[in-house]
């Protein structure tokens, strides 16, 4: 029996029950149903979570107190890899993997090749949690100088970051087992497990008064909620037929292979979050300034997962599909439906974040230990964060054009790339701008970074959007601007209708956005930036596969 493949490949995993040689997916599979049911999935904890970080500065604040930035960073560091790790690698290189040897070799060989990488992956991440918990007393003039003149917030952040990273392993582990259900078309359970951070913290942490205390509870928190969310993806994988036992590392040639294809994907993937740990390193040097860039992290992550990570899971398969097919016109098509529902769901998001900053930070967060003040300068941050978020997101899908072609070494370079220019414009505008030139110089890099994409993709002639395409990009443009100008001018008359909702800031909030998710699909139906025609068929679903072919609809009944 042959080994497993771990090429770039990444044709569409078929069901367990599917016969091996499953056939690709129809060019027809709508990418937007398979997009929106995974988005769906994820609204729910999105919104556990935005319940999580309002009780979270409601007890911790930011600039009152040193705990919320010693939590934050706390955080931060676990953050960094399980972003590139969950994110990263095994979207680009074990997911690929694994469902080309499912198709190929069966699921007996498959379950080989995961059990070994996540033997390999849990070595890793442990052998990283142990160096950084011994180091974390020196790792923490680098990760955060700022904290070097005030003994008891560096201790505090020390003893937090070191409480916290175990949660690497655990969701390293999360992430792999994650990468399992994807391959085999199960979707439920890595939506769900988010919520279960969500649920943990907010028991941790409303009971307690006092903001060190609650910081604390916080960190221990997240070790557990990362253990539970680890045991619930090995019920999933169990429950999908997958048998993906516990064994010793073994560096098997597939392994290597996998790994030198994954560290560059990883890399690749993950510039954004790395440019926010930079980020993080210069806010340091303020008072506040960690949590202010955590919480508009948290406002423009929404869109980034909910539209961005959403699509690039449709959009891999499809596109490698089409890719190993020679299917150039497909490809094509692939990639224009991406962009077009990308920047479709990505540009009001970002219009709102631009155009009405401080409204959204004072409705969410303002109240108990977070100051207006704190407010400010997070909406400060935010507005320039919303400036690059189609940029965040766009990056997720130009991504996958170089994935779909095992090419993961140019963009690799690129995110290198925008990485300096981040740190060096970064510390610029710090200086000039405070925190808000940090996240102005993240939004920068991304942008850049995106350009380096498109410009490689067009001069290969993988990728040029189409006439109809531009057009059609044109219009969603059009109809985010008068969007946002619509909702710059109910930030700027707030102080005149909020009386009439009961004088609450967050009824006002809530109106408003509701008011302008009613608007923008009229603007876009008037711009001609999309027709009933299209809605019916990107909802439409996918034709069943009949024996020996498979679609990359979500199943029915999914895990």
């Amino acid at each position: 029996m042959s080994g497993p493949s771990v090429s770039g490949e990444n044709p569409a995993a078929p069901p367990p029950d599917a016969p091996t040689g499953a056939a690709a997916p129809p060019r027809g599979a709508s990418m937007f149903r398979s997009s929106a049911i995974f988005s769906g999935l994820t609204m729910v904890s999105r919104l556990m979570g935005f319940l999580r970080d309002q009780v979270i500065t409601y007890r911790l604040g930011a600039s009152a107190t040193i705990a919320a930035d010693c939590y934050n960073t706390a955080l931060a560091f676990p953050n960094l890899f399980r972003r590139i790790f969950a994110e990263g690698a095994f979207a680009t290189a074990f997911v690929p993997a694994y469902a080309r040897s499912l198709a190929t070799d069966g699921e007996e060989v498959a379950d080989v090749l995961a059990a070994d990488a996540m033997a390999t992956l849990a070595a890793a991440t442990i052998v990283i949690t142990v160096i950084a918990q011994l180091a974390m007393p020196w790792l923490m003039y680098l990760i955060n100088p700022g904290y070097a003149h005030d003994p008891v917030k560096f201790k505090l952040a020390v003893t937090l970051t070191q409480i916290a990273m175990p949660y690497l392993p655990c969701m390293a582990i999360y992430a792999h087992l994650s990468g399992v259900l994807q391959a085999r078309g199960r979707f439920v359970v890595s939506a769900f497990a988010p919520t279960l951070l969500n649920l943990v913290m907010l028991a941790a942490v409303w009971p307690q008064a006092n903001a060190i205390t609650a910081a604390y509870a916080a960190s221990f928190a997240v070790i557990i909620a990362g253990v539970l969310q680890a045991a619930l993806l090995w019920w999933g994988v169990r429950r999908s037929g997958a048998r993906v036992d516990m064994r010793w590392p073994r560096l098997t040639p597939e392994i290597r292979a996998l790994i030198a294809l994954a560290i560059p994907g990883a890399i690749a993937a993950s510039a954004t979050q790395i440019n926010i740990f930079i980020s993080g390193n210069l806010a340091s040097l303020t008072p506040g300034g960690r949590s202010w860039l955590a919480v508009a992290d948290r406002l423009y992550q929404l869109p980034l997962g909910l539209v961005g990570v959403a699509i690039g899971v449709a959009l891999l398969p499809r596109l490698s599909t089409t890719v190993q097919s020679g299917d150039h016109e497909g490809a094509q098509e692939a990639m224009d439906e991406a962009m077009a529902l990308s920047l479709a769901f990505s540009l009001p998001a970002a219009a709102a974040l631009v155009a009405m900053p401080f409204f959204l930070i004072d409705a969410l967060f303002t109240r108990g230990q977070f100051l207006a003040v704190d407010a400010r300068h997070t909406a400060d941050a935010l507005f320039w964060y919303g400036l690059g978020t189609p940029a965040f997101v766009l990056t997720r899908i130009l991504n996958q054009a170089f994935f779909a072609r095992q090419d993961t070494r140019s963009p690799m370079r690129y995110a290198l790339l925008s990485v300096g220019v981040n740190i060096a414009a970064g510390v610029g505008l710090f200086f000039l701008m405070g925190v808000a030139g940090i996240a102005a110089a993240t939004a920068l890099s991304a942008w850049i970074n995106v350009g380096q994409m498109l410009r490689a993709l067009v001069a290969r002639g993988h990728y040029r959007p189409t006439t109809a395409a531009v057009a059609r990009l044109a219009r969603i443009i059009a109809g985010s601007v008068i969007l946002g100008l619509l909702l710059y001018a109910a930030s700027q008359t707030r102080r005149y209708y909020q009386p009439l909702l009961f004088h609450r800031k967050e009824i006002a909030l809530a109106v408003t956005v509701m008011l302008g998710g009613l608007i923008y699909p009229v603007l876009l139906f008037g711009l001609r930036a999309i027709t009933l025609t299209e809605i019916k068929a990107a909802l439409r679903r996918a034709p069943r596969a009949s024996k020996g072919e498979t679609t990359d609809a979500l199943p029915d009944n999914p895990i």
